[in-house]
């Protein structure tokens, strides 16, 4: 099964990075510019959280906030559910399962964060070759097959 050291290593390294200081506007040009959905924010070295699309809508939109007086460290998500480097695949999933998240955090034996799994890199995966991913059982669950193995 792919771990989350296997799925990191898959990965650009992170350039999608963004201080706690930062006015939203500015966040939401880094987003656009990188055609991505979400910036780790960083003071120096530190994580602080994760700034992404969803923050933007129900934390800046929906409160009536501007996002030209706003800054990320106001909106940012804190509560991402973290990993290790040995966890599985199969764990990443069912923990964005449990916990309504899209992202998970990955840090080393050393507590600094190593990378960012996302939703997305884990449909890859799954699209990829589900049957390295998951066992058989719930490879099969994640198709519709009949007991021969068609799918349909």
């Amino acid at each position: 099964m792919r771990t989350v050291q296997n799925i990191l290593d898959s990965k650009a390294k992170p350039f999608n990075q963004i201080a706690p200081d930062t006015l939203v506007i500015e966040a939401l040009n880094l987003l656009n510019s990188l055609n991505l959905s979400y910036l780790v924010v960083l003071d120096g070295d530190q994580y602080k959280g994760i700034f992404s699309e969803r923050d933007y809508s129900r934390k800046v939109i929906l409160k009536g906030r501007h996002s030209d007086s706003t800054t990320v460290a106001e909106v940012m998500s804190t509560d991402i559910p973290v990993i290790g480097l040995e966890d599985t695949a199969e764990h990443c999933m069912n923990l964005m399962e449990q916990s309504k998240s899209r992202y998970l955090l990955a840090f080393d034996e050393n507590k600094r964060l190593a990378g960012v799994v996302t939703i997305h890199d884990i449909l890859r995966l799954v699209l990829k070759d589900k049957g390295e991913v998951f066992d058989r059982e719930i490879a099969g669950r994640l198709v519709d097959e009949d007991e021969s193995g068609r799918v349909y």
